[in-house]
C-alpha cells in the first residue's frame, strides 16, 4: 500500500506492509484496511487530538463514562450541524446555553 500525501514541502509517499491470514483477494484486504483508518480517522483521532481524551486526568468511575458520552455527544451536535471539521466547530460553536437551546427546541 504506497499512500500519497500532501504537504507543504511537496508529496510524499509511505510503503506499508502488512502480514495477514485473512483469506480472500487483496481488493478485499485494501477495502477492510481503509475501513478500519476510516474509523479510527472520523473518531479516535478527533477524540485524542481535538478533544484531548488522552490528555483527560479523570480516572474515577463513572465520570470516565459520563466524560466520553459527552464527547460523543458533542460530535454528533457538530455533525448534526454539518460540520466536518471538528477542530473548527469546537472553536465556533463552544455550545452555549442559547445553541443547545436551540438544539432541544426549548423556549
Amino acid at each position: 500500500m504506497n499512500p500519497a500525501r500532501e504537504t507543504t514541502q511537496g508529496t510524499t509517499t509511505e510503503t506499508r506492509y502488512y502480514i495477514s491470514s485473512l483469506k480472500g483477494n487483496t481488493k478485499e484486504f485494501y477495502r477492510r484496511l481503509r475501513g478500519y483508518w476510516n474509523v479510527e480517522n472520523k473518531v479516535h483521532y478527533v477524540k485524542d487530538v481535538t478533544q484531548g481524551e488522552d490528555k483527560s486526568r479523570i480516572r474515577t468511575t463513572p465520570l470516565v463514562q459520563i466524560w466520553a458520552l459527552a464527547r460523543n455527544f458533542a460530535l454528533n451536535l457538530y455533525r448534526s450541524h454539518q460540520f466536518k471539521n471538528m477542530a473548527h466547530a469546537k472553536t465556533k460553536c463552544s455550545f452555549g446555553l442559547d445553541l443547545l437551546k436551540q438544539v432541544f427546541r426549548m423556549k
